[in-house]
């Protein structure tokens, strides 16, 4: 276990945990605000790659990508709440949980219709392409380094929208009592809609960001989906502070732990136990980190009151 080794799979969770906290603070807004379950949440993070590769192929640079996918985004996730969602607000979750499930499934079955089936990729612009050299022997692309800046500025920026603003205050309070604040005459459904649209264009700005250094494929939302609702469950539910300090700890414990579980299991078992205990013990760890804050913290490590 090389410190060049522990730093690199450090950075890596730190970029991990960035991506999941864009996805995650709009969806526990929204589950916090709205009490909607939506699981088609994913989807919007792979719209918003696809999208990103739509705007490269209209304007060849990345920068015209990225105001084409977040507007594109933005539209995308008003119409779904204008069409579908709005439809559900008062239904149970039994009732959301079907309905956006199929919004999945139409919406993976789109983008092989509209793009094919076919991996596809970004460009990552000229601007952050190469390396950096972060220790001795520790080259790291500056394009991840970015993302991973980018993403804390987004989270500040996030803090400040919500507790020193206005709507931001709405939204604390909508998060604590949806009826009361409609009772005081805010249009409540606008500022589901706000938060709704809000939300989704922050996934769509995670997947534009990923596309350059993931694959842009059908389905490539699902597994970050249920990353993200294991984060805002640990984090709490509503809570901005909680989806981001949670997605750090999420991104950071399931990087580490698949890249060094073998290696410390080998210390108490022989290699091949090793082998096939570590893998297998990695892929659980946030689990059992959840299960673990659940029983200890049911309403989360930082739960909205104090978000």
């Amino acid at each position: 276990m090389s410190a060049t080794l522990f730093a690199v799979q450090t950075l890596n969770g730190l970029q991990l945990g960035i991506l999941l906290f864009l996805i995650a603070a709009g969806l526990t807004l929204v589950f916090g605000v709205m009490d909607f379950i939506n699981l088609a949440h994913g989807v919007q993070y792979m719209l918003g790659a696809y999208l990103a590769v739509a705007g490269y192929g209209i304007t060849g640079t990345f920068w015209g990508a990225l105001l084409i996918a977040l507007v594109g985004a933005l539209v995308v996730g008003l119409l779904l709440e204008v069409l579908i969602f709005r439809h559900l607000y008062d239904r149970d979750h039994l009732d959301q949980v079907l309905a956006t499930f199929g919004v999945i499934l139409f919406l993976n079955e789109a983008v092989k219709v509209v793009w094919g089936a076919a991996p596809l990729t970004l460009p990552m612009p000229d601007l952050l392409s190469g390396s950096v050299e972060i220790m001795d022997g520790l080259l790291y692309p500056v394009y991840r380094i970015g993302l991973i800046v980018t993403g804390l500025a987004v989270a500040v920026l996030l803090y400040v929208l919500v507790s020193k603003t206005r709507a931001g205050m709405l939204v604390r309070a909508g998060a604590t009592n949806a009826p009361m604040v409609s009772a005081l005459g805010v249009d409540i459904r606008r500022l589901f809609m706000l938060v709704f649209g809000f939300g989704t264009m922050l996934a769509g700005f995670a997947g534009i960001l990923a596309a350059p250094i993931l694959v842009v494929e059908p389905g490539m939302g699902d597994n970050l989906l249920i990353l993200a609702f294991v984060v805002i469950v640990i984090g709490g539910i509503g809570s901005i502070r909680g989806a981001f300090l949670a997605a750090l700890i999420v991104g950071l414990v399931d990087t580490l732990g698949r890249g060094f579980a073998t290696d410390i299991a080998k210390l108490l078992l022989s290699p091949s136990a090793a082998n096939d205990v570590g893998p297998a013990i990695a892929s659980m760890l946030i689990y059992i980190l959840m299960a673990g804050v659940l029983f200890f913290r049911p309403t989360g490590l930082f739960p909205v009151r104090g978000g």
